[in-house]
């Protein structure tokens, strides 16, 4: 009972077919891609409590015992240790000195306020293109599963007129067995069932193609099953009323990812120009430090380290005059990536408007030829069985039947494909105005 249950719940995981969501959920769970862009955005959180630190001060402790050792001296020895004198008949004395120093930048022309807000401009960026990537998945794998329901849907089409062919094909045997057809014309009808099978064939592989490329987007392993879910799309989805390009794009260049990334990057770079003009402004800083030391051979360890305790405290200043041209270097390149900053954004802007505009394109052209690919199709199917009755009557030759037959099927190819590609366009379009990708 129990192995029944077993192997029952192995066959329903097998048959278990993905709709898009749930395509999309996984590949974002999982792609390696993602995962490293998202890994990218951990180190860019650590190096911003990194500058972060930078405005405290730095302390150390240190602790050092030495050893002297005199084998061959014959007298005392004078020993100094702080304000103390002493000496000592010992051959080997050691010592001890022990300290506590802190060093604090007060103000270096604001670099470290601006390194902070680097480093989160950084960590922005980090995060938008965990959200650039995610989105370049999200459409790659709409991209290649509306394919693959087209391609199945164009599977059956042609399953549908193999079995047809394949029916007249025996039919014109039989015409033959009764002399009311040529063998030659039969050699065409055969022909014909051969090209049927190889459409079918060259289906089926290009739907495994595009199913292991959406395997691979998802990161399935290799023993993973595929099975995309079978969508009906009505007509009326290829028919929906098409978004302004000028609205999708407004919206778009106000949320889009990679346009937020570019300009952050231009921000980045002009902070880079302000860091590197700070360079010429002067520095302040403050430090403080505790010591303290013994000697042995001399008075006592206690006694030593009650006077030789001392504190200090200095405050510096530092103003750069002559930096064999680093600094203006520095700047004029930061002015420069600046430039490239600015061009790039505008890179990025004029790069949407093409793809939307694309899409936009692709939507309006062939919801426009579905709408005609519909009368076309109409007209090819009326046509198609008329001349199979003529056919089936004897009153038309079998040439007239197969450029039906094929006119029949180009006017069903193309009417899936404009249906599809305007879909498939108008879901983008939705998309880049921010709406959820749904079939």
């Amino acid at each position: 009972m129990l192995a029944a249950m077993f192997f029952g719940m192995l066959s329903a995981s097998a048959q278990h077919t993905w709709t898009l969501e749930e395509c999309i959920e996984y590949a974002v769970k999982n792609n390696i891609t993602l995962q490293k862009a998202q890994a990218n955005v951990e180190t860019s959180e650590i190096n911003i409590n990194e500058q972060r630190g930078s405005l405290l001060p730095s302390v150390s402790a240190s602790v050092q015992q030495g050893l002297i050792w005199r084998p061959l001296s014959e007298s005392a020895s004078n020993i100094v240790n702080g304000s103390i004198a002493s000496s000592s008949s010992n051959k080997a004395n050691y010592s001890g000195n022990y300290g506590v120093n802190a060093q604090w930048t007060v103000w270096n022309g604001g670099r470290r306020m601006m390194n902070i807000e680097n480093a989160e401009l950084t960590c922005d960026m980090a995060k938008l293109n965990v959200e650039t990537s995610t989105n370049s998945i999200i459409e790659q794998i709409t991209q290649r599963y509306v394919q693959i329901i087209y391609m199945k849907e164009a599977l059956k089409v042609n399953e549908q007129l193999l079995e047809h062919d394949k029916i007249i094909c025996e039919r014109g045997r039989d015409m033959v067995e009764q002399g009311q057809m040529a063998r030659s014309e039969l050699a065409q009808l055969e022909a014909q069932v051969a090209n049927g099978e190889y459409d079918v064939v060259n289906t089926r592989t290009m739907i495994a193609e595009q199913t292991l490329a959406l395997k691979q987007l998802m990161e399935l392993g290799a023993g993973d099953e595929l099975s995309v879910a079978t969508v009906e799309i009505d007509d009326n989805d290829a028919l929906q009323l098409i978004p302004s390009k000028e609205d999708v794009y407004n919206y778009a260049l106000e949320n889009r990812p990679e346009i937020k990334n570019s300009e952050k990057s231009l921000q980045q770079s002009q902070i880079s120009t302000r860091i590197a003009k700070a360079q010429r402004l002067p520095s302040i800083s403050l430090g403080a430090g505790v010591s303290d030391s013994h000697v042995s051979g001399g008075n006592d360890a206690g006694q030593q380290m009650k006077n030789n305790f001392s504190g200090q405290l200095s405050l510096g200043l530092s103003i750069p005059i002559f930096d064999q041209r680093q600094t203006s270097t520095a700047i004029q390149r930061a002015k420069v990536n600046e430039t490239i900053a600015q061009l790039d954004l505008a890179d990025a802007q004029k790069t949407l408007y093409q793809t939307i505009e694309t899409y936009w394109l692709n939507a309006n052209n062939n919801q426009q030829k579905f709408v005609a690919s519909r009368t076309n199709f109409k007209s090819m199917t009326t046509t198609y069985e008329l001349l199979d009755e003529q056919f089936r009557l004897g009153m038309t030759d079998i040439t007239n039947l197969l450029q039906g037959r094929d006119n029949l099927l180009n006017a069903r190819q193309t009417l899936l494909q404009d249906k599809y590609t305007t879909v498939l366009n108008l879901l983008l379009l939705d998309f880049y105005q921010g709406k959820p990708i749904k079939l």
